[in-house]
């Protein structure tokens, strides 16, 4: 783990009487027409939208466990052995005259269950020119292809695009097609064509970095060479949108050491994982989740050697 993570964690004394949304907190209104959760932060709001689910195999999920550690950590929580079934949550921020999507979804070509940010955008009266800024935690699939529309045109065509400047040099390095495994290759071909479109509106992120007012980049390696989260900071209080940091509310939080076959440095992502439960425990602050269940907002809770997710 980067000692600039370490570094960005330990700055964050802001924390230290944790976060409290303002009058009702996370509003829920997950409807068909909408899916979507509403929460104030300060003079900032923020909306999370579904872009549906993915369907991933526990084998790849978790490559290391056998089939007994895996049927013993999740039966109890009544969640299938097989087969996990991931939420897909976008954070979208207003704050002045800015709105901004923090990732966009997979767009049309990687999942039948996922893409469906545009329809409840739509849904919400948001027109993709709306979109002043959209900031990356990282390029995987789920997170990047819906960049694009069905033409691979720009879907969003007014905004500035804000990129870890590790990450864009992670996908675009010329030896890195070659050094990914067979069965992700198909990542690398789809981040590199959508870059090559996006290029000229891309801002590089560096760690630390008030990427927009009142959204710090927080170095959180591991599951990519340059995965970011972001600190959204309104007045006295903070959340945390974690990207994939922190992927799974039953396995990340109760067996953290175990390493994810989602991450492309393993042991980096449980270091990262592990230090930023902590933090996050310590400070009572709160997440939004990009995989956790719909809407994905909460916050962390220490239980004994591991960590509990509170859903609020």
């Amino acid at each position: 783990m980067s000692g600039q993570f370490r570094k960005d964690l330990t700055r964050r004394n802001v924390l230290a009487g944790g976060l409290a949304f303002a009058t009702v907190g996370f509003a829920s209104r997950i409807t068909s027409a909408f899916a979507t959760a509403n929460l104030t932060l300060g003079a900032h709001d923020i909306t999370v939208f579904s872009d549906g689910h993915l369907t991933l195999p526990m084998n790849f999920i978790l490559p290391e466990q056998s089939e007994e550690e895996i049927a013993a950590l999740l039966k109890p929580h009544g969640l299938a052995t097989d087969t996990l079934t991931p939420d897909c949550n976008i954070t979208l921020l207003r704050t002045g005259d800015r709105t901004v999507l923090f990732d966009v979804g997979s767009g049309a070509n990687f999942q039948s269950t996922a893409g469906e940010l545009p329809g409840h955008l739509a849904e919400a009266g948001i027109d993709p020119s709306d979109i002043t800024d959209i900031v990356f935690t990282h390029a995987h699939p789920d997170h990047l292809w819906g960049i694009l529309d069905d033409f691979d045109d720009p879907l969003y065509p007014e905004a500035q695009i804000w990129m870890p400047q590790a990450e864009w040099d992670y996908w675009r390095a010329d030896d890195t097609l070659a050094k990914t495994p067979e069965e992700r290759k198909s990542f690398v071909v789809g981040a590199q064509a959508r870059f090559d479109v996006i290029e000229d509106r891309v801002n590089m992120i560096k760690p630390g970095q008030e990427v927009l007012p009142g959204v710090e980049a927080v170095d959180t390696a591991g599951h990519t060479p340059g995965h970011m989260s972001y600190m959204l900071h309104g007045g006295s209080e903070s959340l945390l949108v974690v990207g994939d940091a922190i992927s799974n509310t039953v396995i990340s939080f109760e067996k953290p050491g175990w390493a994810s076959g989602s991450d492309q440095d393993r042991d980096m992502g449980i270091a990262t994982r592990k230090a930023l439960l902590d933090r996050l425990a310590q400070d009572g602050s709160r997440v939004i989740g990009y995989h956790f269940p719909h809407p994905g907002g909460g916050h962390v809770e220490r239980t004994g050697d591991a960590y509990s997710f509170v859903a609020a």
